[in-house]
């Protein structure tokens, strides 16, 4: 009999997940931290959560082995079933329901505000796990918490804090500046930062769609986790300037994108010179009800 994965087994999660045998040190991080967001939040044996930003399920299979047989979770991303590297959504989220505990599991391709207007099930907690930087604009997360309103008792929001407890993740901050004052001069963007929303502007929209914050608080993910790592690399690319040459004709603009960038590698050089390696910045997490 196979045994089931449990929230203090981050190896046994992490084996579910689809990787390369060659990856699991990289895949077991982020196991880690979506462990640590569960954990946060406080998600209970038994509930129905919904999860929107699914993307691959890295959160997806943390929330199924918490809510046990007696759970469901609902996974919604609008992105295609093509996307998505070295996995893409529709095999990740395949292998995931081929999983021991795929039963929990429901992967729903859909638009999170049409899909919300046109269910009629009620959940326990709705969770958004850093996602909200893929959103087209402010505008759309704030649509889905007003949808979510009459959808779930609460939501569970993470995303990055745009700070550095660890000098390390500077690098990482900035790095985040510099894309999206290049995406947001593009018309349209598959980056994973195309609308930067801070802790800030992330509670002002909850509470203002009617949500109470009750609980919110900043951690540093796990040392292994190599998203900061990952955007700094992808900004001091040759590749990062030549779409800043494509993208961004005004030279005052430019001059904007390119000092950021530059900003980016001279943090990343200061961290180097101390023999470290950057790491990933902190994040922050926040529950709010209805």
């Amino acid at each position: 009999m196979t045994s089931l994965p449990t929230l203090n087994g981050i190896d046994g999660i992490a084996a579910i997940y689809p990787h390369r045998p060659e990856h699991f040190s990289i895949v077991r991080p982020q196991i880690e931290q979506r462990a640590q967001l569960i954990n946060t939040w406080r998600i209970e044996a038994g509930e129905r959560v919904l999860e929107i930003g699914c993307g691959q399920g890295d959160c997806t299979v943390v929330l199924a082995t918490a809510v046990g047989n007696e759970g469901s979770v609902t996974a919604v991303d609008p992105a295609s079933l093509d996307y998505g590297a070295p996995f893409t959504l529709g095999q990740a989220q395949a292998h995931l329901r081929a999983s021991p505990i795929g039963h929990r599991m429901t992967f729903v391709q859909a638009d999170p505000v049409a899909f919300l207007r046109s269910t009629t099930q009620h959940y326990t907690t709705a969770v958004l796990a850093q996602c909200s930087w893929y959103f087209a604009s402010p505008e759309v997360f704030s649509d889905i918490l007003v949808a979510l309103l009459s959808r779930a008792d609460r939501v569970c929001i993470s995303e990055y804090a745009l700070t550095a407890s660890d000098y390390r993740a500077t690098p990482h901050v900035l790095a985040t500046f510099a894309q999206a004052a290049l995406e947001c001069r593009k018309p349209e963007s598959i980056s994973n930062v195309r609308t930067v929303l801070s802790p800030a502007r992330l509670r002002k929209a909850a509470v203002a769609a009617g949500w109470t914050a009750k609980a919110e608080t900043v951690v540093q993910p796990p040392q292994g986790m190599l998203d900061g790592r990952w955007e700094v690399s992808w900004v001091v690319s040759r590749d990062f300037e030549e779409e800043v040459e494509k993208y961004v004709e005004n030279e005052r603009e430019k001059a904007v994108v390119v000092a950021a960038r530059d900003s980016v590698r001279a943090a990343s050089e200061l961290v180097k010179a101390n023999g470290d390696k950057v790491r990933t910045m902190d994040v922050w997490v926040a529950i709010f009800t209805a």
